[in-house]
């Protein structure tokens, strides 16, 4: 008969369990080739719709590239495991007036040949993830690998206390400034931002446990005017990437759109006196160091909330206005 083991008595100390945290790879369905272009040292350009998409900044920034350059898709990842569909449900939209066509929730992969450039891009406009978020960050690397692409550059967009009545502050970082030749030239404020995060500071740390030089960009969004799609911000994102990859895009429609939409704004601002004198406070603020920001007066000032309430009604009925306009002229 076996000897009984002996049971540890209960005050004394018994040692933690130390948890391996597993390499995490992705399903052997989440990502879809259809085929590998041939690309020079491609560098992929990301931009996630939700939490880390302010205004559609970072989205539609990517999205213009794709149409612009008529990129062909090539590749893709599968929703199914990745998002709850009663949360982000899939769409339908008619064909030709009588067929529905389904959609689901897409990342997919596009590629652009750069003349101008030894580099290639590939880009994608997806939409952050709502489950197995190492799983999706394995995917995009093995894209990555699949591509051997040189780098990865993040996008997003956030809610900051900016005037819109100023350029478009834009902050980020890079690992590796050395492999982005513009990089000292753009003039991007390094972040400081500390606290809870979305897919795209999940992937840029991914891609640094992997050894896979990164970038970000994050246009900052007056968070009184979170107007979906924001045409300033995104052409802010759109010019730095144009920058940064030689592209020499003709940027005078989105500038137009920006400039249009920033008379809107500032006709929105002139009829709330409580919200001139807001946004005096924060062009006040921005004039000030870093380090030194104007402390907000409590009590006589209108609340966030109240400011971009009556902003986004206001801009809601000029864009209805708009739009009926632009129906009277079809009409004659």
């Amino acid at each position: 008969m076996p000897e009984p083991k002996p049971t540890p008595d209960a005050n004394e100390e018994q040692r933690p369990r130390t948890r391996r945290r597993r390499a995490v790879a992705p399903s052997a369905a989440a990502l879809q080739i259809e085929r590998v272009p041939a690309l020079r040292e491609p560098v992929i350009v990301c931009a996630f719709a939700g939490w880390n998409d302010a205004a559609e900044s970072a989205t539609g920034a990517v999205k213009h590239l794709i149409e612009r350059f008529h990129a062909p898709r090539f590749a893709g990842i599968d929703p199914e495991e990745f998002y709850v569909f009663t949360e982000t449900r899939p769409t339908i939209k008619l064909v030709e007036g009588t067929q529905r066509e389904l959609s689901w929730p897409a990342n997919d992969f596009h590629y652009f040949r750069n003349s101008r450039s030894s580099r290639d891009l590939v880009l994608m406009a997806g939409r952050e993830p709502a489950l197995n978020w190492h799983s999706f960050t394995a995917a995009i690397l093995e894209l990555a690998g699949k591509v051997n692409a040189r780098a990865l550059v993040l996008l997003g967009g956030l809610l900051a206390d900016v005037p819109h009545s100023r350029p478009v502050r834009v902050t980020g970082t890079t690992t590796n400034p050395e492999i982005f030749a513009q990089w000292p030239d753009l003039g991007v404020r390094r972040s400081r931002y500390e606290g809870p995060t979305g897919i795209v500071g999940v992937l840029s740390d991914a891609c640094r446990g992997a050894g896979m030089p990164t970038a970000s960009i994050w246009a900052n969004v007056p968070h009184y005017i979170n107007v979906s799609p924001n045409p300033k911000t995104l052409v802010a994102l759109v010019r730095y990437v144009d920058q940064l990859f030689d592209l020499d895009l003709d940027l005078v429609e989105l500038d137009n759109a920006s400039a249009r939409f920033e008379r809107q704004v500032a006709e929105a601002v002139d009829q709330n006196p409580d919200v001139r004198r807001y946004v005096r406070m924060l062009e006040e603020q921005g004039e000030q160091a870093d380090d030194e920001p104007v402390e907000r007066p409590s009590g006589d000032l209108p609340s966030g909330a109240a400011i971009v309430e009556e902003l986004e009604e206001f801009l809601r009925q000029r864009h209805q206005q708009d739009d009926d306009d632009d129906e009277d002229d079809d009409d004659e």
